[in-house]
């Protein structure tokens, strides 16, 4: 029988040559000093939001200190907690949303304690507010009136509200908060504070923004005016604690605003309306001058979220070539983040000088062991980050608790500890995409006996597909982290590929469980022109089924659509997107807000045209046939239509065995069509206590 399993402990480890592996990653394993604070490598939490967890009055519960100990487990040097508020008056708390008050306390000196158990240091990170770009749904700020602002400015999100200009002693009260949060986080034990600053276009740093600041009084006008805010809050905090308590500063280098609600994207040529990187350097003097002892760097605004929470859009590394440059002109240590989770590149980040730690956010909600995994000589065992924000930030925007797409277990690592089974049961699993992977993977680790049927000669399902685009590559290494997961659990498992399971197989089998993952097929619907060649499914281009011609029509509008049309047209395609809806990816499961806009964004630069409101009527040698709500008609001229009109579950199985066997679960894309997080959540709940 199996050892009570943690989220990382698990049997049949073999380890690497440990010393080989911190050899290879030398400059990610040494000690650092930020201000006098030793922290035993250069690998740090990035901060990131933790809605819905916390206690009513602000303070981490149970669930918040689980999770932040669950890194701190797993080697990594400096905990940043996610921001917390520091005053309720202006910026008023929604309940269940982080706030210092003097319940913190409490538990801020348990988590210290336990945290400090592991080696690891912690800094609370301070929030002072999120002006314009607050909103009512899945914020930390509820407004009962117009946003604050430093000036009178379009809100982000309802640009018809002009946000009320913050008064002058009203900058200073939050500056005096600021201070007095210090000291309650000093108080309790936190090793320093990190100031949710000059960073995203929040409310600091609408005030360092000269488009947003139109002041006259103290905290207006020049660079150093705008920046007073920042620089008043770090000698606040500096004169209530003492002076060798670290004060860190999120910092954006550059905006990257195109205009009011408006991002620029990589390798785009546009004036930049927020702050250039000169301006950012710039400020970065300005704000050492001042007092902070670490720069936590990174780039964006609300304008261009998908800079500030990068999707997979974004490169990996994508601030490098930014704090390559910061680091030049401060002599305070630089944390960078951004897409940061792959090990060798956060090694030659380092071994090139480009910044002196690095921040994982996303990395370590999929994987909190990274940094021991790399330790005992197991890189290839870390889990990957799909930059998805299904998990994460979409949740968070939707009111959800936060968690990962590809760990459950994220934020409420009690609750969904996986622990061994008292009875060891034969399992059988049928279909081998993510679904199947992640039962097959969790009933395995459990102690259970696991056969599992895929009629390809291929584990991955869609994964295989969906994971061809240069820009998705990171489905690629989630797939190969599956292979490698079950090879390690053979002795539980077994995969038989080229089977088709069919009733009577399963009868055969006669197992105790039998989960289907059958998975889904692309709809077609029935119209005139459907069986001719130029017609194809996404998987069919995709997979080089059928090629693409020249002149192509993607009928279909969501993301598979959406992305589809991006991979054609890197190829040299002219590309017609034909969508039902008003608008593109409003439809089906929600896409996080910064990767549908870049999605957006991407889709206008690369000149994709788009018509909405419309549907297929038929498919001619020539052409194809859409047709208006009105039944007006339009003729596109292609060679080549591409269906993206979603996906119907495979239930066949699951009927025919529905009422004949006991213990029968349907999951993932067979139950109903998910995305990858659906999917492996399925999976999980179910594996995870049968």
């Amino acid at each position: 029988m199996l050892a009570i399993l943690g989220t990382y402990d698990k049997p049949g480890f073999i380890r690497g040559d440990r010393k080989e592996m911190i050899s290879t990653f030398r400059n990610l394993f040494e000690p650092i000093k930020i201000g006098k604070v030793e922290i035993k490598n250069r690998i740090a939490m990035a901060p990131m939001g933790l809605a819905g967890v916390f206690k009513e009055n602000g303070s981490p519960g149970r669930r918040v200190i689980d999770y932040l100990l669950e890194r701190a487990r797993g080697g990594i040097g400096l905990i940043i907690t996610g921001n917390f508020k520091v005053e309720n008056k202006i910026n008023v708390m929604i309940p269940g949303h982080s706030f210092i008050s003097h319940a913190v306390l409490a538990p801020f000196s348990e988590l210290a304690e336990a945290v400090h158990a592991f080696g690891s240091k912690i800094f609370v990170q301070l929030s002072g507010g999120m002006g314009r770009v607050g909103s009512s749904m899945g914020s930390q700020i509820s407004y009962s009136e117009r946003p604050p602002a430093p000036s009178p400015i379009p809100s982000y999100w309802d640009p018809k509200v002009i946000c009320r200009e913050l008064k002058t002693e009203e900058v200073e009260y939050i500056v005096e908060s600021f201070g007095k949060a210090a000291e309650i986080c000093a108080a309790a034990g936190m090793d320093g504070v990190e100031i949710h600053g000059v960073h995203e276009g929040m409310l600091i740093d609408q005030f360092a923004i000269a488009l947003f600041n139109k002041r006259t009084d103290k905290y207006g006008g020049d660079l150093r005016g705008r920046l007073r805010f920042a620089t008043e809050i770090v000698k606040e905090i500096k004169k209530k604690v003492k002076k060798d308590f670290p004060v860190g500063l999120r910092f954006s280098i550059k905006s990257y605003i195109k205009d009011w609600n408006q991002g620029g994207l990589p390798d785009e040529e546009f004036e930049e309306k927020g702050r250039d990187t000169e301006e950012g350097l710039e400020a970065a003097k300005i704000l050492e001058e001042a007092g902070y002892d670490v720069l936590d760097a990174d780039a964006g605004s609300f304008e261009a979220w998908y800079w500030a929470q990068p999707p997979l859009y974004q490169k990996h590394g994508l601030y490098l070539p930014l704090t390559g440059k910061l680091r030049k002109v401060v002599k305070i240590p630089v944390i960078v983040s951004g897409r940061m989770e792959i090990p060798e590149l956060a090694e030659k980040a380092l071994e090139e000088g480009l910044a002196d730690m690095v921040a994982l956010g996303r990395g370590v909600l999929a994987d909190p062991y990274w940094v021991k995994k790399i330790e005992e000589g197991r890189a290839k065992y870390i889990r990957p980050c799909l930059g998805c924000h299904d998990g994460c930030g979409g949740r968070i925007m939707l009111g959800r608790p936060v968690s990962c797409a590809v760990n459950p277990a994220a934020g409420r690592e009690r609750d969904y500890k996986l622990e061994p089974t008292q009875k060891q049961k034969k399992v059988i699993i049928v279909g081998g995409g993510v679904a199947g992977l992640e039962a097959a993977r969790v009933a395995s680790l459990r102690g259970h006996q696991v056969t599992l049927f895929e009629k390809s000669t291929s584990l991955g399902g869609h994964l295989i597909e969906a994971s061809v685009p240069d820009f998705k590559k990171d489905l690629e290494r989630l797939l190969a982290w599956y292979k490698v997961e079950l090879e390690d659990l053979s002795t539980n498992l077994k995969v038989r590929l080229g089977v088709e399971c069919t009733e009577e197989l399963v009868r055969m089998e006669n197992p105790d469980i039998t989960i289907l993952a059958t998975g889904s097929k692309p709809i077609l619907p029935d119209f005139p022109g459907i069986y001719k060649d130029k017609v194809a499914t996404a998987p069919d281009v995709l997979l080089g089924r059928k090629e693409a011609g020249q002149k192509v029509v993607v009928v279909g509008g969501g993301l598979i659509g959406c992305e589809t049309a991006l991979w054609l047209v890197k190829q040299g395609k002219k590309v017609t997107i034909v969508e039902t809806l008003g608008e593109l990816m409003v439809g089906g499961l929600p896409v996080p807000h910064p990767n549908r806009m870049m999605l957006l964004d991407l889709l206008k630069l690369n000149r994709i045209d788009t018509i909405t409101y419309h549907s297929l009527f038929e498919v001619t040698d020539q052409s194809v046939l859409v047709i208006s709500k009105e039944s007006q008609r339009k003729e596109l001229e292609s060679d080549t239509v591409v269906l993206t009109l979603g996906l119907e579950s495979d239930h066949t199985l699951y009927k025919a065995l529905l009422g004949k066997i006991s213990n029968l679960y349907l999951i993932g894309d067979s139950r109903e069509p998910r995305n990858i997080m659906g999917s492996i959540w399925d999976a999980y709940e179910v594996a995870r206590v049968i």
